[in-house]
């Protein structure tokens, strides 16, 4: 076990200290406190094509380091811990340099509060960032890690906070939210995460979450994704998430996928200092999919219409006075904000993720007009490609994130998602 030591950091190297070069691919990997998911972890790793993974953290040691690099058969150049001592290493040349070579960065788990202090509006953000968004690698965390890396995030920087004591005091000094200013992961724009879901009772606490945030950012929608402690979510370049788990074996190992509900109106009923929270809308404030997390990840749930899914089930959750209500109904939403139902039988889209130009191959499809629309269904690119043929797009002036390629022919829509890199 290689490595070096400061008074700001300490790094713990296995493999090789010299870096490679590779050609490597996008995945996002989220864990929710608990045992790792050995299949999702290994899809994780896969990820980095036999490259250099760096793990950080604010406590503890190098257990990850034989874990990934020796007990899960994936080849990898290298696979390097940082813990950080201070929020100093944060801005340390030799850090900075092993995240900028990495193929794949995973945050581990334990006080987000510390991550947060360290990293936000450091050069480790612009780090992270740069890898998902400009390079197109992979990123992936548990508990304290998940936790961060959506567009919204619980920062625990006052502490932790239970879901009695949100639903009953939405704006506790505990309830420290952040939004939009940290990691920019493609797919959780508009989200925020939460981990330990089932062993820590954390349903009301999300919906809390998604209730400040709805309400304080004047957001048309929000959404939550939710992982019991021994479950893992991995979301790959399409916007699929599978979940990773060992249900039907354990009976509780979910993920969930919440959404503030189109079908009605989306802002609380009551939402203040005074009382606690009424989010209620007529027995169905939020659509939730509640998906079984198995072996082999076969359940999945789409996050480009938050619609599609595979292996689960639709909830309605509200809250009156305080109290959170979970019911089955087993009809998905009937509308959709910011998003387009997606094909991909009718033409191809690639390179995805894309960063300069994206092309266009036409399959089943006569001629047509096509649109680059943003989540918030913005049209911001067009034009008109003839039957039985190609064309190439150019996408460099986008901003980095996710977006859908729509054509429409013969009055007929199609759609695919792409991710545009820097």
């Amino acid at each position: 076990m290689c490595g070096q030591s400061t008074d700001v950091y300490t790094s713990y190297l296995t493999g090789s200290d010299q870096d490679t070069v590779v050609q490597f691919n996008f995945g996002i990997c989220m864990m929710g406190g608990g045992v790792e998911s050995d299949p999702a972890m290994t899809w994780f790793l896969e990820k980095a094509n036999g490259g250099d993974v760096v793990v950080i953290r604010a406590s503890g040691s190098n257990g990850y380091n034989n874990y990934m690099f020796n007990q899960l058969g994936v080849t990898l150049n290298s696979v390097e811990t940082i813990v950080f001592h201070s929020a100093a290493a944060a801005s340390d040349p030799y850090v900075i340099e092993r995240l900028n070579g990495a193929e794949a960065i995973w945050i581990a788990g334990g006080d987000q509060s510390k991550y947060v202090d360290y990293w936000l509006g450091s050069q480790v953000e612009d780090a992270i960032n740069t890898l998902i968004l400009e390079k197109g690698g992979a990123i992936g965390g548990t508990s304290a890690g998940m936790a961060i890396l959506s567009q919204g995030y619980f920062s625990a920087q006052n502490g932790g906070i239970t879901s009695p004591t949100a639903l009953s005091y939405p704006y506790s000094s505990a309830m420290t939210l952040g939004w939009d200013d940290f990691l920019e992961t493609p797919f959780l724009e508009n989200t925020i995460t939460d981990t330990h879901f089932n062993t820590r009772t954390r349903y009301g606490r999300l919906v809390t979450f998604m209730a400040r945030l709805i309400h304080d950012q004047d957001l048309e929608y929000v959404r939550g994704i939710g992982a019991n402690e021994h479950v893992a979510i991995a979301i790959d370049e399409t916007g699929i998430a599978r979940a990773y788990g060992d249900y039907p074996q354990y009976s509780d190992e979910f993920a969930y996928f919440l959404q503030s509900n189109c079908e009605v109106i989306q802002i609380p009923e009551t939402i203040s200092n005074e009382q606690p929270l009424t989010w209620n809308r007529l027995n169905r404030a939020v659509k939730v999919y509640k998906l079984p997390a198995t072996s082999s990840g076969e359940n999945y749930f789409d996050l480009n219409d938050w619609r599609d899914g595979e292996g689960g089930e639709w909830q309605n959750w509200y809250v009156v006075d305080g109290e959170l209500t979970m019911i089955e109904d087993q009809q998905m939403p009937s509308c959709m904000v910011g998003i387009l139902e997606k094909s991909q039988d009718h033409f191809k889209l690639y390179p995805n993720p894309a960063s300069e130009e994206l092309t266009i191959e036409l399959i089943e499809i006569g001629i047509a007009n096509w649109q680059v629309i943003d989540v918030s269904g913005r049209i911001l690119l067009s034009g008109r490609m003839d039957a039985n043929r190609t064309e190439s797009v150019d996408v460099s002036s986008l901003s980095a994130g996710v977006y859908n390629l729509v054509l429409s022919s013969d009055n007929k829509t199609f759609s695919s998602p792409f991710l545009k890199t820097r």
